[in-house]
């Protein structure tokens, strides 16, 4: 127990991506979930895609904390986390089909969420159509999911959105406030359709099956927290898609780092303890933006196919390059990683040669730090470093001392060029093909 007055130190662990995404999150948050008693979504929304693989079975989530599929483990949708209601039920439906019978008791949604509706999924997509109409202008398209994020988030920023609360209250006053809300978007956009009185009465029906599962999650964390529970924050997208600390404005528009947990949960920051960085052994991402250590040969072609590397939640192919670490010491500076979870060794086992992205040089010029600057990045050169392939298969390692000589190397150039420590490795698809180091 703390003394003078100070409250008891309780801390959540936290997930990150510590890339531009699809780093393998979900793996990592199901090895720690299993010893966890509580599981959290704290920002982003259905446009991020976790899979895990529990006894032979493939489950996908979107929206849904991939802790869930524990039993022991409460799955939380934090406030600062955007809920498109029909999307979110389908997800459920899908994997209640593959044997996750538990969600019942364990799904908890904050009564402060905001939620996603079809015309902001509409909207999003008409904003891109835009942007692809002005390319000739020099402007480019942002590569969204077009699962109306954006827009949601755009709303809670003007205060016209409406949140889980809004609905389970007085129904009159949540007709009033959507029926402005389209009328918002409508003077934007003159063409966009809203079948207003079908989608109220939807509403009215998803307020009943949503009901049950709605909590004040600030003190149902906060209460865990203080009780001693073991609480587990699992962070969506990645921190190169944060908006505030990514590569804007090719990003997502809700902080994925660190920081999000606070006001995505309503923690405050001591009650933060272990931040773990996950990282692909290579670099891939999603969509348009400059992406410095990109392979656009047959290397690329190599780790997009060996490594599967198509989107969960968009079904799009994964631009693929070499590690940048760079990138993974601007990732570091704004989370604080206490260590880093490596996944995807396997997927290099046949090069011949590794090479890592060590730092980046803008009109000869060695840079210290990240550029802020979209157009600025688009200009690096990248300085590498290059590592002997091992050319044997990872798969049935266990122990990191089995790892061939070369691999560890890779991992122990990982560690000096970011400056924080590897603590697990993933080298199969599989729950258990993970090394602890």
């Amino acid at each position: 127990m703390a003394t003078n007055g100070s409250a008891p130190r309780n801390t959540a662990t936290v997930v990150l991506g510590s890339q531009w995404g699809d780093e393998g999150k979900g793996k990592i948050v199901d090895q720690l979930a299993s010893e966890m008693d509580m599981v959290c979504r704290c920002q982003g929304g259905n446009n991020a895609g976790h899979t895990v693989v529990v006894d032979g079975t493939e489950y996908d989530f979107h929206i849904l904390p991939s802790g869930i599929v524990h039993k022991h483990c409460l799955a939380v949708i934090g406030n600062g986390v955007v809920i498109h209601l029909p999307q979110m039920f389908e997800e459920i439906e899908k994997n209640e089909a593959k044997g996750l019978t538990h969600w019942r008791e364990n799904l908890k949604i904050s009564s402060r969420a905001h939620l996603v509706f079809d015309m902001h999924q509409d909207v999003d997509g008409l904003h891109e159509k835009e942007r692809e109409t002005e390319a000739s202008c020099g402007k480019k398209s942002l590569g969204t999911t077009k699962k109306g994020i954006g827009p949601t988030y755009s709303s809670k920023a003007t205060r016209n959105g409406l949140r889980v609360c809004d609905l389970l209250g007085d129904f009159s006053y949540f007709v009033e406030r959507y029926r402005s809300l389209v009328a918002h978007h409508q003077r934007m956009f003159p063409a966009l359709a809203v079948d207003v009185d079908g989608e109220l009465e939807r509403y009215r029906q998803y307020a009943e099956r949503l009901r049950p599962l709605v909590v004040d999650s600030i003190s149902l964390v906060s209460g865990a927290l203080a009780q001693g529970k073991r609480v587990l924050v699992e962070g969506a997208n990645a921190v190169m898609l944060d908006i505030d600390f990514g590569t804007y404005p090719f990003v997502t528009s809700s902080n994925c780092s660190a920081g999000g947990v606070c006001t995505g949960l309503g923690v405050p920051p001591r009650s933060i303890g272990d931040v773990y960085g996950v990282v692909k052994a290579y670099t891939t991402r999603v969509g348009v933006g400059p992406f410095p250590t990109e392979q656009l040969n047959e290397i690329g072609e190599l780790l997009q196919t060996r490594g599967a590397e198509v989107g969960v939640t968009t079904g799009r192919r994964r631009r693929c390059g070499w590690l940048d670490c760079a990138l993974l010491r601007h990732s570091n500076m704004v989370n604080g990683y206490t260590a880093l979870a490596v996944t995807k060794l396997d997927i290099l086992d046949t090069l011949p040669e590794v090479k890592v992205g060590a730092y980046y040089q803008l009109d000869g010029r060695r840079l210290d730090h990240f550029p802020a600057s979209s157009a600025e990045l688009a200009r690096i050169e990248v300085e590498y470093i290059t590592v002997p392939g091992w050319q044997c298969s990872t798969e049935g390692v266990r122990t990191f001392g089995d790892l061939p000589a070369n691999a560890q190397e890779y991992i122990r150039t990982m560690e000096r060029l970011v400056g924080v420590p590897v603590k697990w490795i993933g080298v199969g698809k599989c729950r258990d093909s993970i090394i602890q180091v």
